[in-house]
């Protein structure tokens, strides 16, 4: 991991994350201490519901692995990969961040119809680091704006968010109530703060976050950062903390302001 993924990692994420570890081993030894005890007591009824819980965790690990191959298939087949021959700017892009963030080689990156979908996703297939970005999304954005985009992409892959050996020890923690969305929605700030890193640029980080509420191209050069992160004091505290517990990533006003207070801040350090 970098010095700069280290410096722009959410404090939350540290305690969320620290907490989905506790909270996982825990739970697996856990398991481990039932599984040991049912075997040395001979209790055929609990030996046959974990022989069956075993059954289906391998059956979900092998949907895991099919659906990876599958998926990488289908986007070698059907998605345009970047590089030196097609796209070399969003190419360009991709190799700059990857190699500022330690990431070697930089990830696959590919291009695909999203039928007017917003979105970018990065996804660990076989082993293999891989990032997705949607036509509507490259296409609504401007060049400084994809660059964060990318970044934030990138930096799930630099953070670890994709490890698949840490998720696996942290995945019993989804029994916790709210603690993993929480850590999810920790790790977005994270990627965004990366990516507002790597792009330079802060208006064009903040405004590529506004995008995917947005979503028009022409008037993408004319949307107020300031009055949007102004629309987080019309959300209802109630509604608003209820809506968000659930999801994995925050509401776009929060990720907008907190682009905004995390440069003020690194500039009155550096003042």
């Amino acid at each position: 991991m970098s010095d700069i993924v280290a410096s722009l990692r959410n404090s939350r994420e540290n305690i969320y994350g620290t907490m989905a570890i506790v909270f996982g081993a825990l739970l697996w030894v856990l398991v481990g201490f039932v599984i040991w005890g049912a075997i040395k007591s001979g209790n055929t009824q609990i030996i046959e519901g974990i022989t069956l819980y075993v059954v289906y965790g391998l059956a979900i690990w092998l949907f895991y692995i099919i659906s990876g191959v599958i998926y990488r298939a289908t986007a070698f087949g059907n998605m345009l990969l970047l590089g030196p021959g097609q796209f070399p700017e969003l190419h360009a892009l991709v190799v700059a961040g990857a190699g500022e963030l330690g990431l070697s080689p930089a990830p696959r990156t590919f291009l695909y119809n999203s039928n007017g979908l917003f979105n970018a996703f990065a996804r660990r297939l076989m082993g293999g680091r891989y990032v997705f970005l949607t036509s509507a999304l490259v296409d609504a954005n401007d060049d400084e704006q994809v660059r964060f985009v990318i970044g934030h992409e990138l930096g799930h892959h630099a953070a670890g968010h994709l490890n698949p050996w840490l998720n696996f020890l942290k995945m019993p923690a989804y029994v916790v109530p709210f603690l993993m969305p929480a850590y999810s929605r920790s790790r977005e700030y994270t990627c965004d703060s990366i990516g507002a890193h790597l792009s330079q640029d802060p208006v064009a980080s903040r405004s590529a976050l506004q995008m995917l509420g947005c979503g028009c191209r022409r008037l993408n050069q004319t949307m107020s950062c300031e009055a949007f992160v102004a629309q987080e004091a019309m959300v209802p505290p109630i509604a608003g903390f209820v809506a968000e517990i659930f999801r994995s990533h925050p509401r776009l006003t929060r990720r907008v302001a907190a682009i905004r207070d995390g440069v003020r801040s690194r500039s009155t350090r550096r003042a």
